[in-house]
């Protein structure tokens, strides 16, 4: 138990002590009928201040109680538990005891305070130069005095979760807020802890797609999806912005979808900073975990009647929830309702761009090698035709989602500008033999014949300055085969 439960317990009791001792104190017993008085006390039952149990203390408890209050100029002090003597100093766990706890706990962090004294009492049998053993109360003073708190570690570690679990240890942990509104939109998908039925027939776990702006709570989009990609994330995003503005700074975590290649390019086309967690390191998203603990048990649970949930109703709740519910209630950290504190601001945002800029913004750019040949790019295992007038680039830009491949565009790499659409090769069409003429990259010049006794200028150059030398041909002609001089 803590200092601040222990402290709460205290507390407690001293009132429920000070509750069946006061009606004595309001009106004092005749004498001879004190002991009369205590023993309808002890007759009734009584609600245990701690556990909630009832309970009936005795008539000598009670004569105690009485006696210690009474007279007191404040008797619900006198009533509380006295403070051991002990509490607040350091456990008296030293030396080699201590330190075979240290290295213990080292090891095996995830063992309870009882593990830990079963094994140091091995030890300490084995080598009694350690010290006697403390017993199972010290030695949890000890440990949770020295931080040694017990800790989960998986099986196998990777290095990321090494590493975050020693800044956490080594690091504070500090709650922050955003100072301006749309300074820092926080976004993160959450699976729900029930399944909905699919038009297929099957069940399937759905994700929450959830952002948040940080100064204010509010959420500008929350919506089910019945996966975790790079499109539901951009579908999502793209309503956010539209209901709102563009946020400064985007925050979310490390997964595959938040880091894509449409998903980064985009924001950064958009001018959103994106930030990620670091690795296992879930609390510095700590305010988009607890909305989903709204989630979970406030919309989920009012729909704990509905057995057969679909994703269309689940959304539909989920809208009316977000809008009429959760964006105006007031919010227990804030004091203010969500979208009441968004629109006071004050705000950074930045006008959202139009719907047809958006649909050109979360597409990733990669190059592609142009064949020669027939002036064709492979795009995800398909062929597109570069219109001919690009066909003396060598590797050319394209920008495309995965998802879809409608929209292939050209680009300049170097400039970013949308130069084409590309389309796919249409093989059957082409069958026909139709070809357009192409169309000349610059203005051709018309060849000219050479004359017959012109050499080049820079093999001319050459000769003229290996004559200046006065060295004699680095050569022997051969009379049967030269011109005769």
């Amino acid at each position: 138990m803590s200092q601040e439960e222990g402290t709460r317990g205290a507390e407690r009791w001293a009132r429920f002590r000070f509750g069946v001792v006061a009606p004595l104190y309001a009106s004092p017993p005749a004498p001879g009928e004190l002991r009369k008085e205590l023993a309808r006390l002890s007759g009734k039952t009584w609600v245990h201040p701690v556990h909630g149990e009832p309970f009936a203390p005795s008539a000598r408890t009670i004569e105690t109680w009485y006696y210690q209050g009474r007279r007191q100029a404040d008797p619900v002090a006198a009533l509380r538990r006295k403070r051991r003597s002990d509490s607040g100093r350091q456990p008296s766990v030293t030396g080699g005891v201590a330190a075979a706890v240290r290295a213990q706990y080292q090891k095996h962090p995830g063992w309870s305070v009882q593990l830990h004294h079963d094994n140091l009492a091995v030890l300490v049998e084995e080598d009694p130069t350690l010290g006697t053993c403390p017993s199972y109360p010290s030695l949890r003073r000890f440990m949770s005095s020295a931080g040694m708190v017990k800790r989960r570690r998986p099986r196998r570690p990777t290095p990321g979760q090494v590493q975050a679990e020693e800044r956490l240890e080594s690091r504070e942990v500090r709650s922050y807020e955003a100072e301006f509104v749309n300074g820092l939109w926080h976004l993160d998908f959450h699976a729900c802890s029930r399944p909905v039925l699919t038009p297929q027939g099957t069940w399937e776990i759905p994700k929450a797609l959830g952002i948040l702006d940080d100064r204010s709570r509010w959420c500008p989009h929350l919506q089910w999806y019945l996966g975790e990609t790079t499109s539901d994330l951009v579908h999502g995003f793209r309503q956010a912005v539209l209901k709102g503005d563009l946020p400064r700074e985007l925050m979310s975590d490390n997964g595959s979808a938040m880091v894509s290649a449409e998903f980064t390019q985009g924001l950064l086309r958009l001018g959103v900073h994106h930030t990620t967690t670091l690795p296992y390191s879930p609390y510095q998203n700590g305010k988009q975990e607890t909305f989903w603990g709204q989630v979970e048990g406030r919309l989920l649970a009012m729909l704990e009647g509905q057995k057969d949930l679909t994703l269309r109703t689940l959304n539909e709740a989920t809208q009316a929830w977000v809008e009429l519910g959760y964006n105006r209630k007031e919010h227990s950290e804030t004091g203010q309702p969500p979208l009441e504190r968004y629109l006071q601001g004050p705000s950074v945002a930045r006008r959202c761009p139009p719907t047809e800029a958006l649909d050109l913004t979360f597409l990733g750019e990669w190059s592609r090698s142009q064949r020669q040949s027939d002036g064709t790019v492979s795009i995800e295992g398909r062929r597109f035709e570069v219109p001919s007038r690009f066909r003396h680039l060598r590797r050319v830009a394209v920008r495309y989602a995965r998802w879809d491949l409608r929209c292939v565009l050209l680009v300049d790499q170097h400039t970013g500008v949308v130069l084409s659409p590309l389309y796919p090769v249409d093989p059957v069409k082409n069958a026909s033999g139709r070809r357009r003429p192409l169309i000349p990259t610059e203005p051709a010049a018309e060849p000219t014949e050479p004359t017959g006794d012109e050499i080049a200028p820079y093999l001319r150059r050459l000769m003229s300055d290996y004559a200046a030398t006065g060295l004699p041909p680095a050569y022997l002609p051969k009379i049967d085969r030269e011109d005769n001089p």
